[in-house]
């Protein structure tokens, strides 16, 4: 199938930060970059398809910031192919290190020849000049899955949940009642008893949504299984 990519959002504006996704490929892979305004520094999370669609992405953060632009990481949030087909073309252009979650990491190498050099787990905190993430392990879609979560000083947190929260469910667990278990635990307890509703979720695919809009479903995704 074709590439299908689509225009660049701005979908955050923060006093500190901008966030901008596109989405790519025909899967409609959301990658997103996370700008500070008061460094340059920027965080790719995902280059999931079409290494000059991404770097487009990043170009069109000139205008956030007076300073020079300057990529610090690429985050990818799970080992899965359609979130990877850029990585080792981006890597090539830029230069930059990458991060993946621990479980994950020795897949995203052996799919795509990179190697991260983070390794992400659960409760970490990756900083960079200007821009801190929560490193949030949601096991299940993927052994290593992690989501990031960037909590601005004045407004709700930001969750970029890769394949493991979306509008309407978790992650796809393969009909495996262990892995649903694990994944569901895991979102429940790590976002929706931690965070509040106001939380604004940024999945690997398709619309954003919020916790408070998925929290009434909660008990319907535990009793259907997915």
């Amino acid at each position: 199938m074709p590439s299908s990519t689509s225009p660049i959002r701005l979908l955050h504006d923060l006093p500190r930060v901008t966030v901008r996704q596109r989405s790519v490929s025909e899967m409609a892979n959301n990658v997103y970059v996370l700008t500070s305004k008061t460094s340059g520094t920027q965080v790719l999370i995902d280059a999931a398809d079409d290494v000059d669609a991404v770097r487009e992405l990043l170009e069109s953060a000139r205008a956030d910031t007076p300073c020079e632009l300057r990529l610090a990481v690429i985050i990818t949030t799970h080992q899965h192919w359609d979130h990877v087909r850029a990585l080792a073309g981006v890597v090539e252009a830029t230069g930059v290190p990458t991060a993946a979650g621990t479980e994950d990491a020795a897949a995203i190498e052996a799919g795509t020849g990179v190697a991260a050099k983070v390794l992400l787990n659960h409760g970490d905190t990756a900083t960079f000049d200007g821009i801190s993430l929560a490193v949030v392990g949601l096991r299940g879609h993927t052994p290593g899955s992690v989501a990031l979560v960037y909590e601005p000083e004045d407004g709700p947190p930001l969750c970029f949940s890769g394949d493991s929260l979306f509008p309407g469910g978790v992650g796809n667990t393969q009909q495996d009642p262990a892995r649903f278990d694990s994944l569901f635990t895991d979102v429940v307890e790590r976002l929706f008893d931690r965070y509040p509703d106001d939380m604004i979720v940024h999945p690997g695919h398709g619309d954003s949504t919020t916790l408070g809009a998925e929290r009434p479903h909660l008990a319907e995704w535990r009793e259907r299984g997915w």
